[in-house]
């Protein structure tokens, strides 16, 4: 028995296949899927998606959206979403370091939408980066 997995971007189909066990990054916590789970709707955060199948894990950098769980059918919709295996490890990497030195040099300061706007693209970074390393 496995889950059905699809991952939807609004400008590509990202991921579409079986899975034994899905782990989404929801704005309240991490959530795992088994088969069997009972129905759900959820906000996701951006963060990583892992999937387990045939033995090991993969990842999908997710920049926010909504999942459905139903009948064994597990169907994220985001609004950007990049496969881990397709990230550069060292661009992510290097992406996160300047967004954590845009994020520190606003430590202080009112908020604002330049801040809102640095620890958003901090969060993608670190995303981005979590997801380049952790493919198995």
């Amino acid at each position: 028995m496995s889950l059905t997995l699809r991952v939807l971007a609004p400008d590509q189909n990202v991921f579409d296949g079986s899975a034994d066990e899905v782990i989404l990054p929801s704005t309240t916590g991490q959530i795992g899927i088994l088969p069997g789970h009972i129905s759900l709707l959820t906000a996701i955060d951006v963060g990583v998606l892992r999937v387990r199948a045939n033995g090991g894990w993969n990842s999908i950098a997710l920049m926010g959206g909504f999942a459905e769980v139903d009948s064994d059918e597990v169907t994220v919709l985001v609004n950007s979403a990049e496969l881990g295996g397709s990230i550069d490890s060292s661009t992510a990497e290097a992406d996160f370091q300047k967004a954590t030195t845009a994020v520190a040099g606003m430590e202080g300061q009112p908020a604002s939408p330049e801040k809102l706007k640095a620890q958003q693209q901090l969060n993608m970074a670190r995303a981005r980066m979590q997801a380049s390393k952790t493919t198995a």
